[in-house]
């Protein structure tokens, strides 16, 4: 079990959180910028000036909105990716030392549908409550998948404590002798942080969906929190599969905040070359396909730490 941080260390790693959002926003505008032809450098200020914009634009109102869920929901996004990387082991140390950690980060990823959902409802807006369901939909598609895929890291250690799981994989890692589960972890991070190509709920058929509405600072939230959950998404995918701390020469949290950056970096990738698909098709994915492979994955695990204990 890791040794809990005092709150005094809980402004470095927010700020490392922060920082990490910033870059892969960076990069996600890089790439952007790239597939339309202009120079990469174009991308590097596309954050900032995007921030300063939406600080100048106005909220917008719409008719009979519910403004209090609606703000409520935008405001809850960051606060929701800092509480998944508060369970996260920086190395020997976590800012919130709980024995079940990964239920801790299901439940989180689980308030992820009652915070789009809300941005759509609370807006009383026609693609926005589009978006809401379509939502919801994607949810049901990959919600079970990835509640069975963080079932096998925790099969693996014989610990629900993201420590305990880390510490379990000195000299092999997870993702290789469980890459469906890792897999179907990514597909669910891409799903709770409503990134391409899971992202029908935002799709521009629908205008946005979830976020047509949105303008100005509540806008410059949920922007900045989907990339926010993409990051704590790939953090807790540190000790669960790949390793926690554990590398050469440098220290366990500078590891962890190197395997978080890349990893999530990574995740950009398949919303570049794979078109976002209708909810229905991700549901039917999620349960035929992936659900089969990944409790099929947990049974190889658990014969496995079976035969070695």
């Amino acid at each position: 079990m890791a040794d809990s941080l005092s709150l005094v260390y809980a402004v470095p790693v927010m700020v490392g959180l922060a920082a990490v959002t910033l870059s892969v926003a960076g990069l996600s505008a890089i790439l952007e910028a790239r597939d339309a032809g202009l120079p990469v450098r174009s991308g590097l200020t596309v954050p900032l000036r995007e921030t300063a914009r939406l600080l100048r634009q106005r909220p917008r109102r719409t008719v009979s909105a519910d403004r209090l869920l609606w703000r409520s929901a935008s405001s809850a996004v960051i606060p929701l990716a800092a509480l998944i990387v508060a369970f996260v082991p920086m190395g020997a140390h976590a800012l919130v030392d709980h024995p079940l950690g990964v239920v801790w980060v299901n439940a989180l990823d689980v308030v992820a549908w009652a915070v789009m959902w809300l941005l759509g409802w609370g807006a009383n807006s026609v693609t926005g409550l589009v978006g809401g369901y379509r939502f919801l939909a994607l949810a049901l598609g990959y919600e079970l998948p990835l509640m069975f895929a963080l079932t096998a890291p925790a099969i693996a250690a014989g610990s629900l404590d993201l420590a305990e799981i880390s510490a379990a994989q000195e000299g092999l890692w997870f993702v290789v002798w469980a890459p469906v589960a890792f897999a179907a972890y990514c597909w669910g991070v891409l799903g709770f942080s409503v990134r391409p190509p899971m992202d029908p709920g935002a799709g521009t058929d629908i205008n946005g969906g979830i976020l047509a509405e949105l303008a100005g600072v509540d806008r410059l939230l949920v922007l900045a929190g989907r990339y926010a959950l993409l990051v704590a998404g790939s953090a807790a995918a540190v000790p669960l599969f790949l390793g926690g701390g554990d590398g050469p020469l440098l220290a366990g949290w500078v590891w962890v905040l190197i395997k978080t950056s890349v990893l999530s970096g990574l995740l950009l990738l398949p919303g570049r070359k794979i078109p976002t698909l209708r909810p229905d098709k991700l549901l039917e994915l999620g349960w035929v396909v992936v659900l089969p492979l990944v409790v099929a994955q947990d049974l190889v695990v658990s014969v496995i730490a079976v035969a070695t204990n």
